[in-house]
């Protein structure tokens, strides 16, 4: 059990990669952009990857982001992974009305959580094994999801 105040960029970054690195059954990210949590690197990319391939669950991995368009534009290996795994994983841009929202969640499985407190800010808290405090974030996520939004696909549609 571990609790943690992150309060620069440097250390929101490893902080990210620790908690990659812990073997999952479930991501959920609620971010502006995915700009800062940098999902098109290839070690953070394997993270996930290695987290689709053993996933025994639908909802394996959750993306929301309040602004979808740096998705879009700068993540094309996130997306190609989105795709090839959207049996299990999904991403979708938040609804206009979260828009004012201004933290941002990195949670794995139950146990553990990365929780920065302004998208502006590196200033967070880092959370490895405290299911009781995660708890908290969870729902606000589950909250966050059920708002909807619309979904991101890697694909287009077309005739």
């Amino acid at each position: 059990m571990a609790r943690e105040l992150i309060t620069t960029w440097g250390d929101y970054q490893i902080a990210i990669d620790r908690l990659l690195a812990i073997p999952a059954s479930r991501i959920r990210l609620y971010d502006e952009d995915l700009q800062q949590l940098n999902c098109d690197s290839p070690a953070r990319l394997e993270a996930l990857q290695r987290l689709l391939q053993t996933a025994r669950r639908p909802d394996a991995l959750q993306i929301a982001v309040r602004n979808a368009a740096p998705l879009r534009a700068r993540h094309p290996r996130l997306l190609r992974l989105l795709a090839a795994y959207s049996h299990i994983a999904a991403a979708r841009e938040t609804p206009s009305q979260l828009a004012h929202l201004r933290d941002n969640l990195l949670l794995i499985d139950d146990r553990h959580a990365l929780v920065r407190f302004d998208r502006d800010q590196p200033r967070a808290k880092l959370l490895i094994d405290e299911p009781d405090e995660v708890g908290g974030y969870l729902h606000r996520f589950d909250e966050i999801w059920a708002e909807g939004g619309e979904e991101i696909s890697a694909t287009t549609l077309g005739l």
